[in-house]
């Protein structure tokens, strides 16, 4: 690859990386099997990148990510039974200056991500791509890709499964 295509190649999709973090880590429930998956889909990126047209490269980077976690479950589905070995003393102890607020946002954000990562897959993209990511539902359609019918349905499903994880009572709209 020329010097100028993977200039080119930095200036458009590396942006994109945390936007690529973000949804490999809500996908694989892990940050490091994240950070994997996501140097996986950066290094596909670049050897594909000579099909890249000029689209919207958010999309087009997040697509690879979701392809590459989705790959990277079906190769790893029996790991899930696997109890990983975590020291976890240290997230135990508290810094005494913690005010009450912190604690309770620090609560509030690990039930959402709790709510979130209770999701099925299908959901769990749609509403990481729409709420966290702020994509589109049309860039969501080309991510997933599945007609924007179909996201705008499993984004109404997804939330509604979430506000009841969170005990949360929601009224549709008449």
């Amino acid at each position: 690859m020329a010097q100028r295509e993977v200039e080119r190649f930095e200036r458009i999709v590396l942006p994109h990386l945390d936007d690529a973090y973000t949804l490999a880590r809500y996908l694989l429930r892990d940050e490091h099997d994240a950070q994997d998956v996501v140097q996986d889909a950066v290094l596909r990126a670049l050897r594909y990148f000579d099909g890249y047209r000029d689209g919207d490269a958010r999309a087009w980077l997040l697509a690879i990510v979701r392809n590459c976690c989705l790959t990277w479950q079906r190769r790893h589905r029996g790991d899930r039974f696997v109890v990983p070995f975590a020291d976890d003393v240290a997230e135990h102890i508290t810094d005494s200056r913690e005010t009450d607020t912190l604690a309770i946002e620090r609560s509030e954000r690990a039930m959402l991500e709790r709510a979130i990562a209770s999701l099925p897959t299908e959901f769990r993209e749609v509403i990481v791509l729409r709420e966290i990511e702020e994509l589109s539902y049309k860039e969501i359609s080309d991510v997933v890709g599945v007609p924007m019918g179909t996201v705008m349905s499993r984004l109404a499903r997804a939330r509604k499964r979430l506000a009841s994880a969170l005990g949360l009572d929601v009224q549709e709209a008449s």
